[in-house]
């Protein structure tokens, strides 16, 4: 299983599941389909949208754990 990090473009999360977009939302993330997102990392945008990149990297890999079980 793939992990996440915080140094990983945000599109390309998305195309890993897009499963992974409410998680995103919860976390106050709700600009998903910006052409900002095809070139920022999780870290970028946890800086701009006052968001805890280690919580949503969290989550991000519980759901996709959770996902394979």
């Amino acid at each position: 299983m793939a992990k996440i990090t915080k140094d990983m473009i945000i599109a390309d999360v998305l195309q890993m599941d897009r499963g992974l977009a409410p998680i995103f939302m919860r976390h106050g993330l709700t600009c998903l389909g910006c052409p900002a997102s095809a070139m920022e990392t999780i870290a970028d945008v946890s800086v701009v949208h006052g968001m805890d990149p280690d919580a949503l990297v969290k989550d991000l890999n519980e759901y996709l754990e959770n996902k394979e079980k």
